[in-house]
């Protein structure tokens, strides 16, 4: 496991970073989000022992990075924003070079450089010049570095930035397998791929930690009410007069006329309902009523609009403090849980 705990970073009397806790399991991806100027590479570069911490603790499997800093980072692969990478090496000899940096012994470096270049499809560029690549192989050849000697615990920093989507759909699918044998930290502003990846999030904002949970313990919790859209043909008063009156609908928050009587309702439900159980209760209602329902589905909230509600939120609270009081005020009823 890793652990960081109380991590604190001042430039001058600006503070980067404040005084944030959260663990990295073994065998998990924790996604590490934020928007530009939250914090995120600084924590990765203080986790990575790259940047010295103003105050707290990192301990890698045991380590201290500060006290055990050869130890800790033994067991360390870091791919930063901007690969690590010399413009002027071939990308074999590069990575040779990187070998050798790790001590990787003589005898097992050849065939763990084939092992990574293989593993992110780069052998086709060994002999070539990293300045003449493009970014996108660049980006390859900074992460194959980082998985040279098969480090315990990877640190990736936008790891898909500059790739094609076929590049990007490959090197998900990487992350995914590393779990297997490492536990990974891995940052990216596509919240879509973060929710591919990753079996918990960390959400940082200017500095201080909004939410720490799995994607799906978010979007229960901090979603919000879910929207039912139905789109029907048939008399529009009737089919309202059935939506409103069914258990579980908030109201209906826009009706939107299609042309030859078809109508598309966006209907609120009440916080905590069961959508299925609502979602089949309109449906049975209007076709008793020999309403035509052409569409019916219901809109779950995503990863997107949690992030927003969380970076958006202000006060000494965390972000999910504020929006649980939020919640609690515009549904009384909601039960407290621990």
């Amino acid at each position: 496991m890793v652990t960081i705990e109380k991590l604190t970073k001042y430039y001058g009397n600006n503070r980067a970073v404040n005084n944030i806790s959260f663990t990295i399991n073994d065998n998990e991806i924790l996604g590490f989000l934020g928007p530009n100027g939250a914090g995120k590479s600084t924590t990765m570069n203080m986790i990575a022992g790259f940047l010295p911490m103003t105050d707290g603790k990192v301990t890698i499997f045991g380590s201290d990075i500060t006290k055990e800093p050869v130890k800790a980072k033994k067991n360390i692969g870091y791919l930063p924003e901007i690969p690590p990478v010399y413009p002027d090496m071939r990308v074999k000899e590069y990575l040779s070079f990187c070998a050798g940096l790790k001590r990787i012994p003589s005898a097992k470096k050849s065939d763990e450089i084939k092992r990574v270049m293989e593993l992110l499809k780069i052998t086709d560029v060994k002999d070539k010049l990293i300045k003449n690549l493009s970014k996108g192989y660049k980006q390859r050849v900074g992460f194959a570095q980082a998985l040279l000697g098969n480090p315990k615990f990877l640190i990736l920093d936008e790891p898909t930035v500059g790739l094609d989507p076929k590049q990007v759909t490959e090197v998900r699918e990487i992350i995914r397998n590393l779990k297997k044998e490492h536990s990974v930290i891995f940052s990216s502003h596509i919240l879509s791929e973060v929710s591919a990846v990753c079996d918990r999030v960390v959400i940082i904002n200017k500095g201080d930690i909004k939410a720490v949970d799995t994607i799906e313990n978010l979007e229960n919790s901090l979603g919000g009410s879910l929207i039912l859209h139905v789109k029907i043909k048939g008399n529009r008063t009737t089919a309202a007069n059935i939506i409103e009156l069914t258990k579980g609908v908030e109201e209906i928050s826009k009706i939107d006329a299609e042309g030859n009587d078809f109508f598309d309702f966006t209907v609120q439900l009440k916080t905590g309902c069961n959508a299925d159980d609502v979602r089949t209760a309109v449906m049975t209602e209007l076709l008793k009523n020999n309403i035509m329902i052409s569409e019916i589905f219901t809109e779950k909230p995503d990863l997107e609009s949690i992030f927003m509600k969380l970076i958006n939120s202000t006060g000494s609270k965390s972000g999910i403090e504020e929006l649980y009081e939020e919640i609690k005020a515009e549904n009384p009823d909601t039960k407290e849980e621990k």
